[in-house]
């Protein structure tokens, strides 16, 4: 017997490795040292910093690799993937400098993982990371034939005296809005059984959705951020907290970026829910209390500002196409969250 009978393609491996070469090479910016084959991937910080720190994060993409794998399409979870990472990472300021994926498989599938990486290199070119490696592993009896399941690494940096700590948060800052492009990568598992238990079809067309069958709402990527938000610390906008609504929604990640005695105060109806939300709560029956617990509703970062920078944060952001908004403020409390409708 040899790895193949064992149900692992060495030679399979490597010519996919040949194959997504390209993809890889496509991210690859200033500081890459080396490519693609190498036992570890190598990068030079850049110059310019008198004290920098690195800020890493990971993350997966969760189940909504289930609705990807069940439609067999794979060309926007590479994306979430990458989103979800440098997205963490951005809260504290920091520039996304190199990502590292980890795929692993029941059997390696060329054309369905190329998809996958290609994904992974759109985001970190939207991102303005590299791509600077991987790992794919087969592990045949552990994954069903056609699962897979992703992990990846970000690494940036940030200069120490421009670092976002939440020190910085102030009572009377006012929360900025960044607008979602939907559920992003969280809340997919409930999205499913709802889809699951109202024997909806994946292609079927909601009204509510306008005209998207269900499978292209829930499949659009989370929306990156990165070069935006890093525009706006360039165009020396004040920022005093970020926050990526992530798992949970904003009662668990906005008073994530708030110093001691701090709590936020939601305005009531300060945005308007997008149609897909809309649809989960009305088809699944769904608690508003649990919506906002589960789902972003419509807001994918947020930004903290002082009272005299709003106008100019909200114009900022309408000159990138981004709708940015007023939803809250920052007041005296205990790091909770209140406002939001139930």
């Amino acid at each position: 017997m040899d790895y193949r009978d064992a149900g692992v393609d060495v030679e399979a491996g490597r010519a996919f490795v040949d194959q997504i070469r390209n993809l890889v090479h496509s991210t690859f910016r200033q500081g890459v040292i080396g490519g693609l084959g190498g036992f570890g991937g190598c990068f030079q910080l850049p110059g310019g910093f008198k004290e920098p720190v690195l800020v890493s994060g990971t993350d997966g993409v969760g189940t909504k690799l289930k609705i990807a794998q069940i439609l067999n399409r794979h060309d926007t979870v590479g994306i979430d993937l990458v989103a979800m990472c440098v997205n963490d990472v951005l809260t504290s300021g920091a520039e996304p400098l190199f990502f590292l994926d980890y795929v692993a498989t029941s059997k390696l599938e060329p054309e369905q993982l190329t998809q996958v990486v290609a994904g992974i290199a759109s985001g970190c070119r939207l991102a303005g990371c590299a791509l600077l490696g991987g790992e794919t592993a087969e592990m045949p009896g552990f994954y069903q034939v056609g699962e897979y399941d992703l992990a990846g690494f970000c690494v940036g940096i940030v200069e120490k005296s421009q670092m976002l700590d939440s020190s910085q948060v102030q009572i009377g800052d006012i929360a900025i809005a960044l607008p979602s492009t939907g559920v992003h990568s969280n809340g997919l598992s409930l999205v499913r059984k709802i889809v699951g238990d109202r024997g909806l079809a994946w292609d079927e067309h909601p009204q509510l959705l306008g005209g998207e069958t269900i499978a292209e709402a829930f499949l659009k990527p989370t929306q990156i951020y990165v070069k935006p938000v890093l525009a706006a610390r360039q165009a020396e906008l004040e920022i005093h907290g970020m926050a990526h609504i992530t798992g949970g929604g904003l009662p668990e990640n906005l008073p994530r970026c708030l110093g001691e005695n701090q709590s936020i105060q939601i305005h009531a109806n300060s945005w308007t829910i997008p149609p897909i939300f809309q649809w989960l709560a009305k088809v699944g029956s769904v608690s508003t209390e649990a919506m906002y617990n589960t789902f972003n509703m419509g807001i994918g970062f947020v930004l903290l500002v002082p009272p005299h920078q709003v106008e100019q944060t909200i114009s900022f952001f309408k000159s990138q196409d981004i709708s940015a908004l007023a939803i809250g403020e920052v007041i005296h409390g205990s790091g909770t969250l209140t406002g939001l409708p139930s």
